[in-house]
């Protein structure tokens, strides 16, 4: 394990270790997008992670799309979170925001009223989706973006990073996957559009680069990252070719020199998204899902990454590092708690001196 507690810089950001706690959605926020007082304590509780990712914040009203999530750009986001940086910061940890718009993968009862369902084409997705007002609803059919109003959302991840910094935060994660809105723009089966945002590989991933250039010119690219899982259905996604488009995509930021690559892997046979994202990011590379603690030290010792993060094991283990550390036994998950209102599942995970 001696690898995973090596120490790490990746671009502008300094991890203590290379376990970085993923980016999962806990729906514990105020209903207008705050954080709230128990967040700061969830976040506190697992510091000590080489990089906390933290969930996906909204950048508008628009880009909400699961209820209970938080937005930054609200009555209570910078204030709301910069008491949670600041936890992380007293506990000698590193923070950054992960930026999540989810497009057409909405519903309007778990948005401000009037806020848009937007999207790049107006196709509903397939499936449904919870709200506190009446369980289970379909997804929203959503607007088309006008070719006017793209550089209007473009703004939108800028003026987040920017909001972010002023938060406290050590950097930004943009959620390029699970069908959100950069994938939405990526994929030929929700992005239709015959402008210069759609049609041509060129111009699908045309989005997601001027989002990432509008975001580093604000924060810098060193303290920007990003999250993909090129083939990744989830949430209706579906792609003519994956990987001409990934590589069309990791071509064009290749130059960036982002402070690090997120990626998840598949287990479906489908594309081999580490050799993919290897050959064309020249910077840390972090790789996620159902690593084991063993696979991930082997992983980072062969130098087949820079970090794993996880999230099940923090989710149940606030104190994973000492975990590892100290060889020491993991408390199991339980997943009937992931989404509920209240501390239970979220903060009462015990730590291993108490458990």
């Amino acid at each position: 394990m001696a690898d995973l507690l090596s120490p790490a810089t990746f671009g502008a950001l300094s991890l203590r270790n290379r376990l970085v706690m993923a980016p999962m959605t806990r729906s514990r926020a105020d209903p207008d997008g705050g954080a709230t007082e128990l967040m700061v304590e969830y976040y506190r509780q697992r510091a000590t992670a080489g990089l906390v990712v933290t969930e996906g914040i909204a950048p508008s009203e628009a880009g909400k799309g699961y209820c209970r999530t938080p937005v930054l750009d609200g009555p209570h986001g910078v204030a709301g979170w910069r008491a949670i940086t600041d936890a992380v910061h007293a506990e000698g940890g590193t923070i950054v925001a992960q930026v999540m718009h989810c497009g057409r993968i909405a519903h309007p009862d778990n948005k401000a009223p009037g806020a848009d369902t937007v999207a790049p084409s107006a196709i509903r997705a397939a499936g449904q989706m919870y709200t506190d007002t009446a369980g289970m609803e379909p997804f929203e059919e959503p607007r088309e973006l006008s070719s006017s109003e793209i550089p209007v959302v473009v703004d939108e991840y800028r003026r987040f990073a920017s909001l972010a910094i002023d938060a406290g935060f050590d950097g930004v994660e943009l959620h390029g996957t699970s069908g959100y809105l950069p994938a939405q723009f990526l994929s030929t089966g929700t992005n239709r559009r015959t402008d210069g945002y759609g049609g041509s590989t060129d111009a699908r991933v045309r989005f997601p680069v001027e989002v990432l250039q509008a975001m580093a010119a604000e924060i810098g690219a060193d303290r920007l990252g990003l999250r993909i899982c090129p083939g990744n259905p989830f949430n209706d996604l579906e792609d003519a070719d994956v990987e001409d488009t990934f590589r069309t995509f990791l071509t064009a930021i290749r130059s960036m020199r982002l402070a690090y690559l997120h990626v998840i892997r598949l287990h479906d046979g489908g594309l081999d998204n580490l050799a993919l994202a290897r050959g064309l990011h020249d910077g840390p590379l972090i790789v996620n899902d159902s690593y084991g603690l063993a696979e991930a030290g082997t992983a980072i010792a062969d130098a087949a990454c820079d970090a794993v993060s996880f999230a099940r094991l923090y989710i149940s283990n606030p104190d994973l590092v000492a975990r590892v550390a100290g060889n020491l036994p993991l408390t199991a998950f339980d997943p009937r708690s992931l989404y509920l209102q209240g501390p239970a599942g979220y903060t009462d995970y015990p730590t291993a001196v108490n458990s």
